[in-house]
């Protein structure tokens, strides 16, 4: 989960600063704790600075602070990736068994995670592993930190209609949206 090279946080804006009061110093360090962190949503979507002060983070959080910080610190080949792949019980436990109740093998999921010197990197939680996912992965497109929010959301409904049109689900969106969250909350619990 680390680079070959330990970067320093040597960067003096408000992200480096907060991490640095957590006395974190370095890029390893910083992955190793975000990793850490319990996932959870933050009261802000916009504010990255939430993971470290609420001390958790969702998978869009996370990344998009760890993507801002290599930017500040100038850590190179680091890219933020947003991810859609095929969420089933087998890539995705703790699902529960609402897709088989509803006759689906999957649902399209965006996730983010980091492309670090082109090897993809899942900083979600400790026990989090790309591997689970790569087979299953539909689409990926590298994007902005700022993007974890509104564009995430839209490029991900925009993508889930397109399938259920693409695929005769026999559901509408907000049923399978619905199903989808129903997915997230369980695994939250």
């Amino acid at each position: 989960m680390t680079l070959h090279k330990n970067h320093t946080l040597n960067a003096t804006d408000k992200l480096t600063l907060l991490a640095k009061e957590l006395n974190i110093h370095s890029w390893n360090e910083l992955t190793s704790f975000i990793a850490n962190l319990p996932y959870g949503r933050n009261e802000n979507r916009y504010d990255f600075s939430l993971v470290l002060s609420e001390k958790k983070g969702s998978c869009s959080s996370k990344h998009a602070l760890l993507k801002a910080l290599a930017e500040v610190n100038q850590i190179p080949n680091v890219s933020l990736i947003l991810g859609i792949y095929k969420m089933n019980h087998k890539n995705t436990p703790g699902i529960g068994n609402i897709l088989v109740e509803n006759n689906l093998d999957f649902v399209p999921e965006a996730h983010c995670y980091l492309s670090i010197q082109e090897k993809r990197f899942d900083f979600t939680s400790r026990s989090s592993s790309i591997t689970r996912i790569e087979n299953d992965i539909l689409s990926e497109i590298e994007i902005t930190p700022n993007q974890v929010a509104e564009y995430k959301v839209q490029f991900h409904k925009d993508y889930m209609k397109n399938w259920i049109k693409n695929n005769n689900i026999p559901f509408d969106f907000e049923t399978v949206w619905k199903i989808r969250e129903q997915c997230i909350y369980n695994l939250s619990q």
